[in-house]
């Protein structure tokens, strides 16, 4: 009688769970279309809004930073536009009209540096591993892991020869792919959430020597302009620029990636 009574409770609490997601799933879908007409409508801001109220719960996708760029590019503000448009293109790197949008946007920025070059294999790794989600790759190093498990006990137990060659190279393959894939986690996460990228938000602030004030002035950094957050210090940031610079700025300054 109790189990029965647990097992109701149980299934009651899962059906108000799944109620709640599909409500909030339909929320958001509702906001984002009502988004989309008002940027149609030339109301921007009004779009924004929907959109940034989207954001705020949490939910990431390419679609709903490449729009909110889109808004922000649409009341000239090329810092909120980049840091949308960077955030989009880690999810999605390879769409053609995210990478059109940001090199306009970039395009826009007063600052111009020369940019060390990235090795080919490294920018191709992170291409790659951007790909697919983190937990799109850890599902894909699991299912291999437990495949080279299974051909595992197949060359350990089976008697035939011809069967044992061909189960260990496969389980060996299939673990390397896992192994892979595991790598690729990682490194998604890394890049995605772990991000260490930071668009500057403020008109003018000047790279110093120290964190503090009376540091001598290294470079000037004017809005929209991409740098790498190396170390923090109280209410301060060290960053490097693309073509290897360093100093401290003030991290109300910034917004991460």
């Amino acid at each position: 009688m109790m189990s029965q009574s647990v097992k109701y409770i149980s299934l009651v609490v899962l059906g108000l769970f799944l109620t709640a997601i599909s409500f909030s799933q339909d929320q958001r879908d509702q906001k984002f279309s009502r988004g989309v007409e008002l940027y149609t409508a030339a109301k921007y801001q009004e779009a924004l809004t929907e959109w940034v109220d989207i954001y705020n719960t949490g939910y990431r996708s390419a679609s709903l930073c490449y729009n909110l760029g889109n808004a922000y590019f649409k009341l000239d503000n090329i810092p909120g536009a980049i840091l949308f448009y960077e955030k989009a293109k880690l999810m999605k790197p390879g769409d053609s009209n995210i990478n059109y949008n940001l090199g306009i946007a970039r395009s826009l920025v007063v600052d111009k540096f020369e940019e060390i070059p990235e090795l080919f294999f490294i920018r191709w790794y992170d291409f790659i591993a951007l790909l697919n989600s983190a937990n799109e790759w850890a599902l894909i190093s699991i299912i291999a892991f437990i495949f080279s498990l299974i051909l595992l006990s197949i060359y350990l137990y089976t008697a035939r020869y011809r069967l044992k060659v061909v189960s260990f190279w496969a389980a060996l393959s299939i673990f390397l792919i896992s192994l892979i894939s595991l790598a690729f986690t990682i490194r998604n996460k890394t890049l995605v959430y772990d991000n260490r990228e930071a668009i500057i938000f403020v008109p003018v602030v000047n790279g110093k020597s120290s964190p503090d004030n009376s540091g001598t002035d290294l470079f000037v950094l004017h809005e929209g302009s991409k740098v790498t957050i190396e170390d923090e210090l109280g209410e301060w940031y060290e960053i490097i620029l693309s073509d290897g610079n360093k100093g401290w700025v003030p991290s109300d300054c910034l917004e991460t990636i």
